[in-house]
């Protein structure tokens, strides 16, 4: 029989980017640049890469903050981990959200250090928000992802590079709005509500045709 693979899908209304948003300054004082990571904090999502992320961005003399949306079994280490590197006052662990388009519509960057993802939701909905991803080359990532246009993929667990291609684009802000804008452009065509839910509704009544 064949198989018909239909893709998840995003609200491009929804998932907008507003830096200029005042909220942004709560997170921003002193107009950092903003990075967020969101998952269940399971060990799979590889949180604690987040925090040695911005570590290693920070000791590259690049002022940067750190959103983790979420919460899970690795929370609890990821909080004492930002101790360790001493950067805890420059991580803000929000807990669960049920609106992420508000963290995500004032990020420059969003990480996905996963080592493993069947697709990449979270950073799909980043690139309908105008924000390049920083991210693991695993599972369907690539199909969300763009490599070198719309952000960076790399192998697990390999923060040097992660790190250094933030600092890349954190210190480009032509190449960072460039990537952003472009990562909406593909999101939006591929991915919005009004491509994707006309094949599931094709698909449904196919099947129940059958």
């Amino acid at each position: 029989d064949k198989i018909e693979v239909i893709p998840n899908f995003i609200c491009p209304t929804h998932y907008q980017n507003d830096l200029k948003s005042p909220w942004r300054k709560t997170f921003s004082p002193n107009d950092e640049a903003i990075l967020v990571h969101v998952s269940n904090f399971r060990p799979v999502k590889r949180p604690l890469d987040c925090i040695e992320i911005l570590a290693k961005i920070r000791e590259k003399g690049v002022s940067a903050k750190l959103l983790m949306v979420g919460d899970g079994p690795e929370l609890s280490a990821c909080e004492y981990r930002s101790e360790q590197f001493g950067i805890k006052d420059h991580v803000s662990f929000v807990g669960k959200r049920a609106n992420i388009s508000d963290y995500l519509a004032i990020a420059d960057l969003f990480l996905l250090p996963s080592a493993s993802e069947s697709f990449g939701l979270a950073a799909l909905e980043a690139q309908a928000c105008e924000v390049p991803v920083i991210a693991s080359l695993v599972g369907g990532v690539s199909e969300v992802i763009s490599d070198n246009e719309t952000g960076f993929l790399s192998d697990v667990g390999n923060t040097e590079k992660m790190s250094k291609d933030a600092v890349k684009l954190i210190n480009d802000e032509e190449m960072r709005i460039s990537f952003g804008k472009r990562a909406r452009e593909l999101a939006v065509s591929r991915y919005s509500t009004t491509e994707v839910i006309p094949k599931y509704i094709n698909f449904y009544e196919k099947v129940l045709g059958a």
